[in-house]
């Protein structure tokens, strides 16, 4: 089984459904911004401050591939990690599964989290400008689609497992 790599805007649900859906595929689940946090000894929301948007990305990608190439399990990404190209190649080796939601569900989701640093501000616009340029990335990689908006996250990880069922993964 290659891994199951779960994409999509920030509040889609990518962390919630990831572990459940682990769970019921009996396998591994990690958080690619968690493993980012580990090898750098600090918050996503600090390197960004600290280092810079592009010191995260290049980190991001190099856990993304090593994620990747350990061939299993479910790896949910950040949402912005697949704006680097070398990142998007190394996703569609996998089997990815893009989690739209749709504004007002993840704007709800979000809330005023601190710890998403391209979210500071006007949440609900810049979730709405993030969803507009992202959404053709996520479906140029996406083997599955699932609309989380009238879906609990049991839902959706059952949902998922029926798709890749079907595509005999």
């Amino acid at each position: 089984m290659s891994a199951v790599v779960l994409v999509g805007v920030p509040g889609a649900g990518k962390t919630t459904v990831g572990r459940l859906l682990a769970e019921l595929m009996q396998t591994t689940f990690v958080d690619s911004d968690q493993v980012i946090e580990e090898r750098a000894g600090k918050t996503v929301a600090d390197i960004f401050t600290q280092d810079g948007e592009p010191a995260f990305r290049t980190l991001e990608h190099e856990v993304i591939v090593d994620l990747i190439s350990s061939g299993q399990g479910v790896i949910a990404l950040g949402g912005g990690a697949l704006a680097d190209l070398a990142t998007r190649k190394q996703v569609s080796e996998a089997t990815a599964v893009w989690l739209v939601a749709g504004l007002a569900q993840a704007v709800e989701r979000v809330g005023m989290n601190r710890n998403r640093p391209l979210l500071l501000g006007n949440v609900r616009g810049q979730l709405a400008e993030l969803m507009t340029a992202r959404e053709p990335i996520y479906r140029e990689v996406a083997n599955v689609t699932v609309d989380t908006s009238k879906l609990t996250p049991t839902e959706v990880a059952a949902a998922i497992v029926i798709e890749l069922q079907k595509l005999d993964v």
